[in-house]
């Protein structure tokens, strides 16, 4: 009985020393539950003709039927599913080509307060909402902005970016890469920062100039990084990225569904304004499941190319 009393007072001592710390997890912990894990009993009603006076459970089961629907029926989907995926596909070859660059560009500044300010300027953005953002460049893209004010001094004609189907993909690519290059090129000089600065005298040793240590230490060293966030982005694309609904829902606009509604913003105004709660719950169902898949697949693809497990 001894040993397993030492056992209880260890285990008791280090709850105790650790209770802070899960004191501090509980808020979010308690959110997570009531926001990400309580909606899901709502997922009912995607096998239902759901109606709020009937409640989840109490109205009429039609099983497949939205499903059904969504797939063989719906007019829009097919044309939402490709601007999903056309326009994270999009922001992920774009996103991280501007990351990885910059990244290297600046790792090349030899003043180190420049390097800093720099640094510190572009990843700002990352920590202001879409809604301010956006309402930024709304202000810079409109008929009367600074853009189309330079246009006109130069004697073209204007051109209504956020209303063009033509360049509304263009504007949200150009302002999520805007925004979040700056984080990403953080990661890449974390990165760089860890690669043994020996290899990089073996380089000048054997004569390497600074665009061979770059293509010869650099690229190389920071090769499993790129891979993982790669991966882990691929397992985002049904969610047109990281912050995609805010982005375009802040943006777009009824004259550019055909380029730039996404399953997010379709789910949105069929289920809240159309009011069609179930059918817009098989979209989210649909949307969650193979981002599932994609996430589990992104986690196989980053163990065997870049030996690093996302979970």
């Amino acid at each position: 009985m001894k040993p397993l009393a030492k056992i209880g007072r260890g285990v008791s001592r280090f709850w105790l020393s650790q209770s802070p710390l899960y004191m501090m997890l509980l808020p979010g912990m308690l959110l997570l539950f009531l926001f990400s894990y309580m909606p899901m009993f709502g997922l009912v009603m995607a096998f239902t003709d759901f109606k709020p006076r009937l409640g989840f459970f109490g109205s009429p089961y039609v099983g497949l039927k939205w499903f059904d629907y969504l797939f063989n029926s719906s007019p829009d989907f097919s044309q939402v599913l490709t601007n999903t995926i056309v326009i994270s596909l999009l922001k992920i070859a774009f996103g991280t080509a501007a990351s990885l660059v910059f990244a290297l560009l600046l790792n090349e500044a030899v003043v180190k307060w420049f390097k800093s300010a720099v640094q510190t300027i572009t990843y700002l953005p990352n920590f202001l909402s879409w809604v301010v953002v956006g309402g930024m460049f709304i202000d810079i893209l409109s008929q009367d902005g600074i853009i189309n004010r330079i246009l006109h001094a130069f004697g073209s004609p204007g051109v209504f970016f956020l209303g063009s189907n033509h360049w509304f993909r263009s504007v949200i690519v150009a302002t999520d890469v805007w925004k979040n290059f700056g984080f990403g090129a953080v990661l890449y000089i974390a990165a760089i920062a860890s690669i043994n600065r020996d290899l990089y005298e073996a380089c000048v040793v054997d004569g390497g100039g600074r665009f061979q240590q770059m293509r010869h230490v650099t690229l190389p060293g920071i090769m499993p990084t790129l891979i993982m966030l790669t991966t882990l982005n691929l397992g985002q694309i049904m969610n047109a990225m990281n912050g995609g609904q805010d982005q375009i829902l802040v943006l777009y606009n009824p004259s550019v569904y055909e380029t730039g509604d996404i399953l997010d913003t379709f789910a949105y105004r069929t289920g809240i304004i159309d009011v069609q709660y179930s059918f817009a719950t098989a979209v989210g169902l649909f949307k969650s499941v193979v981002g599932l898949v994609l996430i589990v697949s992104a986690n196989r693809l980053s163990i065997k190319y870049a030996s690093r497990r996302i979970f």
